[in-house]
């Protein structure tokens, strides 16, 4: 349940980016591509495919197997729709079939002539800076058989796990290179993955696995970006207690980390801060979105947002947002009192 703000919104609340993916963007209207649903009579809003939701008698709306209970603004399945078993051999994906998967799917010509098209036409349609994100470096800690089964397999099986992450990397490495050759006049920063290493208290797995099996191919990754197109930057997205890698999506070739969730482990706002500082750009980290947005009073998340940029802001590399999303029932009072905040606590 991720909104895409309308260009009324972004004026509303002066953002400064706008997001672009291969289909879809917030930089200019689309009205052709969405098609207005009220799940449910909860949230009169627009989607892509209004047939791909139903709702069922006792005011369930589902979504293939997703659902999202009475009352609720957000979609749930089981286990996050990953599966658990914990007996019997770790379950290990067909790298063969992959390979043929990732040869099936390789991007044609046209299909990037379309997408620099749609870059072309965000870029001439606004002065905000451009935020791409389509194909990426396709792994991840809860990749392939997800994060309850993964992260064994990399405890137990290094080799294999190096084996899959080469067999999907390269030939993901190569569209994004023909891709960027295309698109980079019309972008600023590249999305190069989505990948979440933290819990509410801890990594997911030993920041020795992140160093052996993620961290060379994130450094091949960003590498290509920067090679292919030194003025753009690289942004990761990584939720959770990260602080101890922190300094490893440095050495990965990361410009920007998403987002910031200090409050999650045992260091503040001002660790993280101190220990990226001149290093890499800090998106996020502006309001604590699981206690103070959704249960403050609009004073407190104004006086905790206004804070936290004062401190953040220092030296450059801070980009506000909340930690992370704007969940339906946050009013609007206090989403416009934390960006004005953060605006008057700007120099």
């Amino acid at each position: 349940m991720l909104a895409l703000p309308d260009v009324d919104v972004l004026d509303a609340l002066d953002i400064d980016v706008a997001t672009v993916r291969m289909e879809i963007t917030n930089a200019y209207p689309q009205e052709d591509l969405w098609r207005p649903y009220d799940f449910g009579g909860r949230l009169p809003a627009r989607v892509r495919r209004p047939e791909n939701f139903s709702v069922r008698s006792d005011g369930t709306v589902a979504q293939g197997e997703s659902t999202m209970p009475p009352a609720s603004h957000v979609f749930e399945r089981e286990h996050g729709g990953q599966p658990v078993e914990l007996s019997g051999d770790i379950p290990k994906p067909d790298i063969k079939s992959i390979r043929e998967s990732c040869q099936r799917n390789r991007m044609k010509d046209e299909d990037i002539k379309r997408v620099k098209e749609h870059c072309r036409r965000a870029r001439e349609s606004t002065d905000r800076a451009i935020l791409f994100g389509g194909i990426g470096c396709p792994i991840g800690i809860g990749g392939f058989t997800g994060i309850a089964m993964f992260p064994m397999l990399c405890m137990t099986e290094p080799d294999f796990v190096m084996e899959l992450h080469e067999a999907v990397v390269a030939p993901a490495l190569e569209q994004m290179e023909a891709l960027l050759t295309e698109i980079h006049p019309y972008i600023d920063m590249y999305h190069v993955s989505s990948d979440d290493w933290g819990t509410q208290t801890n990594c997911v797995a030993s920041p020795q696995v992140y160093r052996d099996l993620f961290k060379p191919f994130y450094r091949r990754a960003n590498d290509v970006v920067h090679r292919t197109a030194p003025e753009i930057k690289t942004f990761l997205h990584c939720c959770g207690a990260v602080y101890d890698l922190l300094d490893d999506f440095v050495e990965s070739g990361f410009d920007a980390l998403n987002p910031v969730q200090w409050t999650a482990g045992s260091q503040g706002y001002r660790a993280w801060k101190d220990k990226a500082r001149g290093r890499i750009t800090l998106w996020g980290g502006g309001v604590h979105t699981q206690a103070t947005l959704p249960l403050g009073t609009v004073d407190e998340v104004a006086r905790e947002a206004a804070e936290i940029v004062s401190y953040m802001r220092q030296d450059g590399g801070f980009v506000f947002a909340a930690i992370h999303n704007l969940l339906a029932e946050i009013s609007g009072e206090k989403i416009v009192a934390m960006y004005r905040a953060a605006a008057t606590s700007a120099p």
